[in-house]
């Protein structure tokens, strides 16, 4: 594993004279010239001198500078689908109406469960048993970036529902709809702010995605994923499913009888190898967040979006959307979260009751201790300690 990158920039050039300039108390700017302002080092700032003239004598106070490092914002939300061809919403465009206002931000992650194509050979054998695939027109990618995404992640158990042909068909139609992906193997999604670049590295535990199961080999996609980015930002499709599936274990976890992979040991890991931020979907139920050397782990986001094709009974139509604010050095400065709740359709909209953000709260405190990120009364999130 490689270590926690350093925070980037150069210093200025030094070597000449400078004059120093002070607001003034109605905001006129004061030249502070032709005395010596001696600098306090240990404390960032100027010391009080004062300047003599025949008139009189005044105290010039000190010089503070606190430069605050610019900063990204990302919203991001779990699995997300809009229905199974020809088992579709009557009016698509529509379908997430009820949370744009609520997603907006300049970056919009979200996990695509399943395919955007309307090719392409079914990976389920006819009457198999235990076996689900997803598909939407290609039309649909048009939607999602309606709707407000810009990044969407590829790196789940559904992705090669239709073969490489609907692998080949999602990539090309979120293309076209200016929707950047990531998650396919090698694929590393970047996305920018500003004069700020963030880059998404996605994980889930199979061989046809970044394999999470693979720790050397995700540990070498973050390191380069920094030499693309400011800020690395580290999504895992992991663990079990089902309402039973809400605790974090920190054990390796099965399903179907495939190896789901150990989100609590894959997450630390990529923090250790430089992520700045881990997010997750995949068990179909929301989980706790969690502290770790400073950075946030939000270990399940749950279901977003899913027209009748996932349970929406108890907890499981518990949603949420994460708004996270980062600084260039992948520093948290602070977040949000959104309570949101699905209808039997699958279709979210916002929860007065904040009943996800009470129950990832009962969570957190259960599965992390002190180290829990709890969410305040009025959707922030708390720093630790």
């Amino acid at each position: 594993m490689v270590g926690k990158h350093d925070a980037r920039g150069t210093s200025g050039d030094r070597s000449k004279p400078r004059r120093l300039l002070w607001m003034g108390p109605l905001g006129a700017l004061v030249v502070v010239a032709g005395t010596l302002i001696a600098l306090d080092a240990t404390r960032g700032a100027t010391s009080p001198t004062t300047t003599t003239s025949t008139a009189s004598t005044t105290t010039v106070p000190p010089v503070t500078t606190t430069t605050a490092l610019p900063t990204l914002t990302l919203a991001a939300v779990g699995d997300t689908e809009l229905g199974n061809s020809p088992q579709l919403p009557s009016d698509p465009s529509a379908y997430l109406q009820p949370i744009t206002k609520a997603l907006a931000a300049p970056i919009v992650f979200g996990n695509l469960e399943g395919t955007i194509t309307d090719r392409g050979q079914s990976k389920c054998v006819p009457n198999g048993t235990s076996c689900y695939t997803f598909r939407v027109p290609s039309s649909y990618a048009a939607i999602y970036r309606s709707a407000g995404f810009t990044i969407m992640n590829s790196a789940n158990n559904h992705a090669y529902d239709f073969g490489q042909q609907g692998v080949t068909d999602t990539s090309a139609a979120l293309k076209a709809a200016g929707i950047v992906q990531a998650g396919l193997p090698g694929q590393i999604g970047v996305e920018s702010e500003g004069n700020l670049k963030v880059a998404f590295v996605d994980f889930a535990p199979y061989y046809n995605t970044n394999n999470m199961l693979d720790f050397p080999a995700a540990a070498r996609l973050i390191t380069q994923a920094h030499q693309l980015a400011n800020v690395v930002v580290v999504y895992m499709h992991a663990g079990a499913e089902g309402a039973s599936a809400a605790h974090v274990t920190r054990k390796s976890e099965t399903f179907f009888g495939e190896n789901r992979g150990n989100p609590y040991a894959f997450a630390h890991a990529a923090i250790n190898d430089g992520a700045d931020l881990v997010i997750a979907s995949g068990p179909h139920v929301l989980r706790g967040m969690e502290w770790f050397k400073g950075h946030l782990i939000a270990y399940s986001l749950g279901d977003f979006a899913n027209y009748y094709d996932f349970s929406a009974a108890g907890v499981l139509d518990l949603s949420a959307i994460l708004h996270v604010t980062l600084d260039s050095s992948g520093g948290f400065v602070k977040g949000f979260f959104t309570s949101v709740r699905l209808s039997a359709s699958g279709q979210p909209s916002l929860d007065p009751t904040h009943a996800s953000a009470t129950f990832v709260n009962e969570l957190s405190r259960a599965d992390f201790g002190a180290n829990a990120a709890l969410i305040g009364a009025d959707g922030s999130i708390l720093p630790i300690g």
